[in-house]
């Protein structure tokens, strides 16, 4: 998916959302443990339930690859099941010397068919540059994470006062463009989106650590949205596990189209 399909699809729907889709066999209903491919079934039911007030699903591979083989086949039925109009994450956080970056890429785009991938920048540009080779596919690189060991690295200035994840927006946005490169930028950082923006204006951004982590998506727009909205913003628990028995796929749709709805408000004050 390009960056005009991308944006079409968010003033169609008059949403940023994505969902992350971070299924967790432990949390999955009981009812469905049952079946076959319990994994697939969940996510299945997410989908039709949450489609209409998306524009992404974030599949995060740990959750798939951490079953072995069969995983594996849950991720792919996943990937298959997901509407073509609908931007697809691979949160596999790859990174590495570049013939092993090549095969990554290769994996995700063209076996897997995803449209986007997230990157760790810490290996330099050679580490990304294979992702950015695929038309109308994207690499999504880390810059600064919720977490809280993000702190350790991510915010320790040079001499001259800058922080060191000001460095990778500075140096890792001459490596694409903003048609084939976002940025991972958590949600508990939100104060700092406009400081972001100041290096990379046009940028899209994933905003993870809205819902269970505690984000604010107004605060997430006031300062990272752009001309073109620009932002992704995930949630993956608050609306997944919103409930846990047979009616979990209800409860989704709730939490699903509460977030939408207030992300619709936004986009109309701005005219988007």
């Amino acid at each position: 998916m390009n960056r005009e399909q991308l944006i079409a699809q968010i003033k169609k729907k008059q949403s940023f959302l994505c969902v992350g889709l971070d299924t967790d066999i432990n949390k999955v209903p009981k009812h469905l443990l049952e079946l076959e491919d319990s994994i697939f079934e969940f996510n299945k039911q997410i989908i039709d339930a949450t489609k209409a007030f998306c524009v992404a699903y974030k599949l995060n591979i740990a959750f798939y690859e951490g079953m072995g083989v069969r995983g594996w086949e849950s991720l792919q039925k996943t990937l298959d099941y997901i509407p073509g109009n609908i931007f697809t994450i691979a949160d596999a956080k790859r990174g590495d010397i570049g013939n092993t970056s090549s095969m990554y890429a290769r994996a995700f785009f063209e076996n897997m068919t995803f449209d986007s991938v997230t990157v760790s920048p810490y290996m330099g540009s050679d580490s990304v540059k294979p992702f950015l080779d695929f038309e109308d596919k994207w690499a999504i690189v880390l810059a600064l994470t919720s977490n809280k060991g993000g702190l350790d690295f991510q915010k320790i200035e040079d001499k001259n006062g800058k922080q060191l994840f000001e460095q990778v927006l500075e140096i890792s946005k001459n490596w694409g463009t903003d048609a084939n490169m976002m940025y991972v930028v958590g949600a508990t950082r939100a104060e700092q989106l406009s400081e972001i923006r100041e290096i990379i204006p046009n940028h899209f951004l994933l905003v993870p650590g809205v819902g269970a982590q505690g984000g604010n998506l107004q605060d997430v727009a006031k300062y990272g949205m752009n001309a073109d909205c620009g932002l992704l913003v995930n949630s993956s628990r608050g609306i997944i596990y919103a409930g846990n028995d047979v009616d979990f796929a209800e409860k989704a749709i709730v939490e699903a189209q509460k977030l939408q709805q207030e992300m619709a408000v936004i986009l109309s004050d701005l005219g988007i």
